[in-house]
């Protein structure tokens, strides 16, 4: 796929590097119709300007759906340190390099390999707290835009896997299934996975099969959350867990599961495993995790599929939350309402038409960029 310019975007396509340091990134900025860009920045050794395009387009369309004033854009650093100490120089090279667009054209958000620690790092090098979201809770001020001080909503908070359990639990309704005892296995343990398992356990789902970088493993009658969390932190991989089956990585894709939620890379369902599929529906937890051909072709399989920038929202509006200066109880408030309402008027209408849940998704995230 080539970057391809049209009525939306990118208005902007940046490569920085520093050669002292090493640092080399890439920030996309695609549209500002409705605010500043907004979008995490994406850490890992392979990141592209391709990867960061398609990222800056979902974030248009997640923004624009989750009916907040923030336009799309997203940033990728290649991940060649070797410390913390250099991650830190690259990071905050990275926030000086881009620091014209900032924060009136981009604001920067966690992602991969990106959190708290690193949103005050991009802040404090700009010098504007604005600069990012995801920061610290004890990293504040008195001149934001909330009531008196606004401090960082960091998502260490789980606002993203707190809004992919409540995409799930509509999905599940909308196409009659009982989110009590309904099946669900999770690729990827990370921010998103943790959260999106510990709140699907609390509305009594089943997660019987789990995933991280080490590796999958099933258990018929369910993982237990507190279990896998005190396995993962021990040990340092959900494989580990006592008493549940490893799995090789096509097993794992082929469960027949009643809900598969992405909670992982890009790309994680692709040409090689898409046949593989047997969940009766697919959460996007993680960002363009298969291409659109193949999101269609499942999709004529009769999977119901709920698209990224729906069910993964609560990063984006927790971000939002943090930018205006609420409290977390406000921000949970205001990830559910979005995500509860989102999710079902997209689910609702491809079930009444027959469409595609994106394609009904991306007419409505761009009918709201064009203010039609």
């Amino acid at each position: 796929m080539s970057i391809i310019k049209d009525k939306f975007g990118p208005e902007y396509l940046i490569e920085v590097s520093d050669p002292k340091i090493g640092m080399h990134g890439f920030l996309v900025i695609d549209n500002t119709i409705l605010g500043p860009g907004k979008g995490g920045i994406r850490m890992t050794p392979n990141v592209t300007l391709e990867e960061v395009y398609r990222l800056a387009r979902t974030m248009t369309w997640k923004n624009a759906v989750a009916g907040i004033p923030f336009g799309g854009a997203k940033a990728g650093l290649v991940a060649n340190w070797k410390s913390d100490k250099e991650k830190e120089e690259h990071v905050r090279g990275f926030a000086r390099a881009i620091s014209p667009f900032i924060p009136e054209k981009y604001i920067a958000g966690p992602d991969v390999s990106s959190g708290e620690r690193e949103m005050q790092w991009i802040a404090e090098e700009v010098g504007v707290w604005q600069a990012s979201t995801g920061k610290p809770a004890n990293y504040c001020t008195t001149t934001g835009g909330g009531e008196g001080k606004s401090c960082g909503l960091p998502h260490e908070l789980g606002s993203t896997g707190f809004g992919v359990a409540y995409s799930t639990k509509v999905a599940a309704e909308v196409y009659g299934i009982n989110i009590k005892g309904a099946t669900v296995a999770i690729e990827g343990f990370g921010n998103v996975g943790t959260f999106a398992f510990k709140h699907l356990e609390e509305m009594g789902a089943k997660i019987v099969s789990l995933s991280d970088s080490k590796g999958s493993i099933s258990l018929e009658k369910g993982l237990d959350y507190e279990t896998t969390m005190k396995t993962k932190q021990d040990e340092g991989s959900v494989i580990h867990y006592k008493g549940a089956k490893k799995l090789s990585v096509n097993d794992f894709f082929a469960l027949p599961v009643d809900i598969f939620i992405t909670a992982a890379v890009t790309d994680a369902i692709n040409e090689k495993n898409k046949g593989l599929i047997r969940a009766k529906i697919i959460v996007e937890g993680s960002n363009i995790p298969m291409r659109e051909n193949i999101e269609d072709e499942l999709f004529r399989r009769g999977i119901k599929i709920v698209p990224d920038f729906i069910a993964n929202a609560g990063g984006v509006i927790s971000s939002y939350a943090e930018y205006a200066g609420l409290s977390p109880a406000k921000m949970f408030e205001m990830v559910e309402e979005k995500i509860v309402k989102a999710t079902r008027i997209v689910l609702e209408e491809s079930k009444r038409s027959g469409k595609n849940p994106r394609e009904v998704a991306l007419k409505i995230a761009e009918e709201i960029v064009l203010g039609k």
